[in-house]
């Protein structure tokens, strides 16, 4: 059984993270490594590429957000395969759904309609406290955190001051995410730690422990919009400091990587990192969440065809009656709201 307990507020234990290093060379050559290993193939690479679609945070953050848009996400997100594919691998029974719905706080209560509407029960989760730069007044970052859950998010994604980690101040960025954890109420809390902005592989591994030293249920790697976003040596880090947290206070702290993460190949290597380095309990959704909408287009063109043996084309991909909501970057989806899905 994967455990449910959920991180709290810690001490912060300065000692720990001033002494924390991080081996360059070691990272890369694990990455590396890693990068090489041959993928899950024919049922085991099914049933992988089925439980990446559990772990998909799917998103929509874009200007022009609207209720139709939010709606129709709302509605992949409860469905998000083919039901041809669906019954073909005889699946139903498994009522498989994505991991989460990610909309702006001022859509959350669009979001929770829909869901209404559609009689689901995928988590709404909600971007906030000035996302993506963090740089808006503390007090309003709260505020918003509380405007989200008040309109039915059951999950925050914040993002921290990268300042106070340039300028070494733990104490002011353990301040600042305990205020967060707080605001959240009962709502989980997923701390971006931007970690293209973070200079060093030293200073992720130290800003991902004062983070979870603040009580996140999750860390994340980036807002999707930095130039570098989720990468293998940035993960390893990372996931070593869930690892090492764990050991310490017993407590699971789950990991988002999020950007750049298009194709099931990739997610099939994510997976297959998150089960060797902190074990299966990090490849379910409580402790896994994968920022990277437009990869579900190629999940099912995967398993369209393992299910047929044939590749897919437009003309075989595409049903506009089911599939309403496509990725923007693959031609199986030409049809589709390009505009309502963006990586987060």
């Amino acid at each position: 059984m994967v455990d449910s307990q959920r991180n709290v507020i810690q001490p912060l234990d300065l000692a720990w993270v001033e002494s924390s290093r991080v081996n360059l060379p070691a990272v890369q050559k694990r990455a590396a490594t890693h990068l090489k290993r041959r993928s899950v193939k024919k049922d085991w690479q099914a049933a992988w590429l089925l439980r990446a679609v559990s772990c998909l945070d799917l998103t929509t953050l874009s200007g022009d957000d609207t209720e139709t848009n939010v709606s129709r996400l709302c509605f992949k997100a409860k469905n998000p395969i083919r039901q041809d594919i669906v019954e073909a691998l005889k699946i139903k029974d498994l009522k498989i759904t994505t991991g989460a719905v990610c909309v702006y706080s001022t859509r959350v209560k669009d979001a929770v309609a829909a869901n209404k509407n559609n009689d689901s029960d995928v988590p709404i989760a909600s971007v906030a406290a000035g996302f993506p730069d963090g740089l808006t007044p503390i007090a309003q970052r709260l505020e918003e955190i509380k405007y989200a859950v008040a309109a039915g998010a059951k999950e925050i994604d914040i993002v921290i001051t990268r300042g106070y980690v340039l300028a070494g101040n733990w104490q002011a960025l353990y301040d600042e995410v305990a205020a967060c954890k707080k605001a959240c109420g009962d709502a989980l809390l997923k701390t971006i730690i931007a970690t293209g902005h973070l200079g060093t592989l030293t200073n992720v591994y130290k800003a991902s422990l004062v983070s979870m030293m603040a009580g996140s249920t999750f860390i994340k790697t980036s807002t999707g919009k930095e130039a570098v976003n989720a990468t293998f040596p940035v993960a390893l880090v990372m996931i070593r400091a869930i690892r090492d947290f764990y050991e310490r206070t017993g407590y699971k702290v789950g990991f988002k990587p999020a950007g750049g993460i298009r194709s099931a190949k990739d997610v099939l290597s994510w997976l297959a990192l998150m089960k060797e380095e902190l074990g299966d309990d990090w490849t379910h959704p409580n402790l896994f969440r994968i920022g990277a909408s437009s990869l579900l287009c190629d999940i099912e063109r995967q398993l369209y065809h393992f299910q047929t043996g044939r590749q897919s084309v437009t003309e075989l991909i595409e049903n506009p009656k089911e599939s309403i909501i496509g990725c923007s970057n693959s031609p199986c989806c030409d049809t589709y709201d390009k505009q309502s899905i963006t990586d987060k």
